[in-house]
């Protein structure tokens, strides 16, 4: 008999408005102002109840509330549109004489009030987010649509994703909002959390983002919006368009404003989906009074009323009057940005006035009211010797160029990664070639161009190997990637990569047990998987080179400690691919033992929060292999940890840090700064690489650097280590 459908009273509808407002205030605070309003358990309580109410009354769901930020399914592709206003691209300028011109250029088409200094006029400064550009439409107030920057003219449809994202808001915060609203902004990776994904990818052994930029368009085109939900993308708003479904979109004169030939709405009207019922915005808004929007009439203007309707504006823009004024700025940001926690490569400058905007108009590439400032990237010249091919762990072969050492950004380079045969055919790059380099991001080298000018006559052309330069076996390259793979798990380049990782600090940590041993073990075949390690003895370590007996006993020794090593860290040593350390404390969170999670189907495994489906299928996939399941016997019997500490589980949920997050600077005085890290995520708080208004406590150490600055400047509560340890007591 099927269950009667439960009624909607009014009081259930009050109540499904009154939580949305509450959680979009709380949710707005705590992303976009960065000035938490609400404890997080108040904010979870709210958000469940929220979430039930709409499980029991499904017509009361509508694409603002905050519980559809994740969508369900994966999307199969993205479908292109076509943009109501073209995003124009920026004039660059590399330097404040370039500017100059500029300015000289655009007084040629001003007013002649202008050029006779009769009317003065404004500059607007903000900092040019180094992201990826969307174009966000709003119909009534709800976001409808989400699209990139594509070509310009097209783009793709990533509306799915994009709601992911907690700085952009699901509703204007407006209680009478025009019938059209389009948003054009900058979403971007935080460095912190770029270098928290790398970290993963590294210990998954997958290839690394060259970049925050590249990190976030990656993101942004995932299919499945569960994993953009993960990676927590951010996002700058920098202009607006209002219109009507009559008129189309009038623009606020930012750079991607109209050019002569108007493109209206009717040619492609925003979807909304008829399906879902809207429900009115309460009167009252705990204490808080929605704006009515007015038409701005300056750059300046639309900043204001973008940060007024919910969205984070960057805060580091200025209004300046004359050029000296702008170079200031620009000066001041070419060293300051280093310590920003998001990466910028410029100042975009436009001309305050929307009037004036529309007077100057457009070139045929760019608007004459605006330039991109650029800082130039620190690049240098140098020669290819060679191109070696490494294999990691997990059989990825990945080309490196060997250089003639170079100094960039303050480091010798002499290696940097081409991270697979499609990046060497679009660098066409050979032995012998003359390259320019640069550190992507500052962080990581990359080769940015060849100069086949330079290029000597012999060179010849760069071929992946077809077998692997470890041990010589077919290599192959799976469908959909981009990686070439030695499949032979007896590779002893797989099984030296998997020995480092498993004696790895996150891992099972074996103490002297580096990877000049790990050759010899394996080069002279004492060991043939991780299992082996646990039969060796201080004899067959003592035969090695430079191994004497009290070191062949100490390593022995520490072998047989890491038995002690709890489950999570044995699940993250067996280098399952995409099974970071994180991802492993998760996935013991809900299977306690290894048996659990060796017969959980991937539907399983995929429920648990945080596990996306390719890390699902991977584990699923590492436990139906025979090898892998006499591994756990053989690990089993040498009296490894396999399942977790009951009370360990019990104390994890029972977290006093959680929601905290800490910044460590500088050497403690006893405590390593990975044995601080461990200390306070096992009581539920966050260590992040990178000093923000949302640290709550810096931990500092001798020796401390420019965190420390960074955290009196923003009147972050500073911890000693033994203020720490006192903390963690309590």
């Amino acid at each position: 008999m099927r269950n009667a459908v439960a009624q909607v009273t009014p009081e259930i509808e009050q109540r499904v408005q009154e939580l949305r407002q509450l959680l979009q205030n709380a949710s707005y605070a705590y992303y976009v102002l960065d000035n938490p309003i609400m404890e997080d358990a108040v904010y979870d309580k709210l958000y469940r109840e929220l979430q039930d109410l709409e499980t029991e009354h499904p017509e009361l769901v509508t694409p603002e509330s905050l519980t559809q930020r994740v969508g369900e399914k994966p999307a199969s592709q993205f479908s292109s549109v076509r943009h109501n206003i073209p995003l124009y691209s920026l004039e660059n300028a590399f330097n404040i004489e370039e500017f100059a011109k500029w300015q000289e250029r655009w007084q040629r088409y001003a007013p002649s009030q202008i050029k006779e200094g009769q009317e003065g006029f404004e500059y607007v400064c903000e900092l040019k987010i180094d992201g990826n550009a969307l174009a966000l439409t709003y119909e009534n107030g709800v976001l409808v649509r989400g699209v990139t920057r594509g070509d310009g003219i097209t783009g793709e449809d990533i509306t799915q994703n994009v709601r992911t994202i907690r700085s952009i808001p699901l509703r204007l915060k407006t209680e009478t909002p025009p019938p059209i609203v389009e948003v054009r902004g900058e979403a971007f990776l935080p460095i912190s959390v770029f270098e928290q994904i790398n970290q993963e990818r590294e210990e998954a052994g997958e290839s690394l983002f060259a970049n925050p930029r590249n990190a976030a368009a990656g993101t942004l085109r995932q299919l499945d919006p569960r994993i953009v939900a993960q990676r927590r993308l951010d996002f700058f708003a920098y202009t607006l368009h209002i219109g009507s479904q009559e008129s189309g979109i009038v623009g606020a004169g930012l750079e991607d404003n109209l050019p002569e030939e108007q493109i209206t709405l009717q040619q492609n009207p925003p979807s909304s989906n008829p399906k879902s019922r809207a429900l009115p915005i309460p009167e009252e808004t705990s204490g808080t009074q929605r704006p009515k929007i007015q038409n701005p009439k300056s750059q300046w203007e639309a900043l204001e009323l973008l940060q007024t309707l919910g969205f984070r504006v960057n805060p580091n823009r200025k209004l300046y009057t004359s050029l000296e004024d702008v170079r200031d700025y620009y000066n001041y940001w070419d060293t300051e940005r280093r310590n920003l926690p998001y990466m910028t490569d410029g100042v975009v400058v436009k001309l305050n006035s929307f009037e004036l905007q529309e007077q100057l108009g457009f070139t045929q590439k760019f608007p004459r009211w605006a330039i991109a400032l650029k800082y130039p990237a620190e690049e240098a010249p140098t020669v290819v010797k060679n191109i070696s091919v490494n294999v990691g762990r997990t059989g990825a072969l990945t080309p490196l160029a060997e250089m003639q050492p170079v100094q960039l950004a303050g480091t010798t380079v002499q290696r940097a990664t081409l991270h697979n045969s499609d990046r060497i055919a679009e660098l066409d790059i050979r032995i012998g070639d003359t390259v320019i380099i640069r550190k992507a991001g500052e962080i990581i080298p990359e080769v940015v161009r060849v100069l086949p000018e330079l290029r000597p006559p012999d060179a010849q052309p760069f071929q992946m190997p077809t077998h692997c330069p470890v041990c010589n076996q077919p290599v192959v390259r799976p469908a959909g990637e981009a990686v070439t793979r030695c499949i032979n798990t007896s590779c002893p380049a797989i099984l030296k990569g998997a020995l480092t990782h498993w004696a790895s600090r996150h891992a099972l940590d074996i103490n002297g047990m580096g990877e000049k041993l790990v050759e010899q073990l394996v080069d002279k075949g004492v060991v043939h998987s991780v299992a082996d390690l646990y039969d060796l003895t201080a004899e067959q370590v003592a035969s090695l080179e430079r191994m004497g007996k009290k070191s062949a006993e100490k390593l022995v020794g520490a072998i047989a400690n890491s038995k002690t090593q709890p489950w999570p860290r044995v699940l993250y040593g067996l280098g399952i691919r995409h099974v970071g350390s994180v991802n492993a404390q998760t996935l013991v969170q809900q299977f306690p033992t290894v048996e659990q999670l060796a017969s959980a189907s991937a539907a399983q495994i995929e429920g648990v929060y945080g596990i996306g489906p390719e890390i699902a299928q991977s584990v699923c996939q590492w436990f139906r292999v025979p090898a892998n399941q006499a591994l756990i016997d053989r690990l089993r019997q040498a009296s490894l940890q396999l399942a977790a500490d009951v009370s360990t589980i019990a104390e994890s949920k029972n977290q006093t840090l959680s929601g905290k997050t800490f910044v460590i600077t500088g050497t403690l005085p006893t405590l390593k700064r990975d044995d601080a890290k461990a200390l306070i995520e096992k009581a539920g708080g966050k260590v992040t690489n990178s000093v923000s208004s949302k640290t709550d406590y810096l931990v500092v150490g001798e020796d401390a650097g420019s965190k420390l600055e960074k955290a009196q400047e923003l009147g972050i509560t500073q911890l000693s280590e033994a203020q720490l340890l006192e903390l963690l007591e309590d």
